[in-house]
């Protein structure tokens, strides 16, 4: 019996033995595994850092749009981390391809039923860089926001409006809506509607807007700018005055037609 629980403990004490020893060596396998794969991905992120450096010079060289640049760098970033990622699984941690593209593949396919969103953003920012309905730069009006846009990134595009405020907008939602882009003509129409009482001389009053648009330096006098009669009720008669500006010039044209018509209709007693 005794002889029995003996043989019973030396086999027990071999397979503990036998058990800390694997874990050991397994355990300073993966240590070694971990520090190696800390310094490839630091020798490769050096590595990416230097390569997208070299093509945002090389976009620089050829004058690439800031939106497209912006775009592409980002887009080639997630790229070169998911071979670096790739390289990682394979090579250190011995990973089979083949296991690793259905793992991968299973995965993407769940994460795209989950970011279909996503995904519609990622084509609508290709859409908008493709097609170029606006680039950084630009202003343009969206919904009910205004605004010039700074950024045109992989999902999202950025736009800042007048009073300084971010606006962040889906690629997919841009390409899938209407926008107007003010940038995109160099020359854009000012429109003004002015009512006058119906008691006064019309012909009167077109020759003051008249004289008005010649002296207003942001007004493109080349241009057909017209005046006009366009509706009048009991009491007032509407005229709309229609003249061409630079697109920049916009605001500036407006605040200052505006300021030179009440100037002048109170100098000439023109009842508004």
């Amino acid at each position: 019996m005794e002889h029995i629980l003996e043989s019973a403990k030396e086999i027990i004490l071999h397979s503990l033995s036998d058990i800390g020893k694997s874990v050991i060596d397994n355990g300073f396998t993966l240590i070694i595994k971990i520090l190696i794969t800390l310094l490839v991905y630091f020798i490769g992120k050096k590595v990416i850092k230097m390569l997208l450096d070299m093509v945002e010079r090389a976009f620089n060289r050829g004058k690439m749009e800031a939106g497209a640049k912006g775009f592409l760098l980002a887009f080639m970033r997630a790229i070169f981390y998911i071979i670096l990622i790739w390289i990682i699984l394979v090579q250190i941690f011995s990973v089979k391809d083949a296991s690793l593209v259905a793992v991968l593949g299973s995965a993407g396919l769940s994460i795209g039923l989950a970011l279909q969103g996503g995904l519609s953003n990622l084509a609508g920012g290709i859409i908008i860089l493709l097609l170029r309905p606006f680039k950084v730069g630009d202003c343009i009006i969206y919904t009910t926001n205004e605004g010039t846009v700074i950024s045109i990134d992989i999902f999202y595009t950025k736009m800042l409006t007048a009073d300084n405020r971010l606006v962040v907008m889906p690629n997919g939602a841009l390409s899938n809506s209407s926008i107007i882009n003010i940038s995109n003509e160099k020359e854009r129409r000012l429109d003004i509607t002015i009512a006058v009482s119906s008691s006064e001389n019309i012909d009167r009053v077109k020759n003051i807007l008249d004289g008005i648009i010649k002296q207003n330096d942001n007004i493109i006098k080349e241009t057909a700018n017209s005046i006009f009669v366009s509706s009048f009720d009991a009491g007032t008669v509407s005229l709309s005055v229609r003249v061409w500006v630079k697109t920049e010039d916009y605001t500036a044209a407006k605040s200052k037609l505006l300021e030179s018509v009440k100037k002048e209709f109170e100098e000439n007693q023109i009842k508004m």
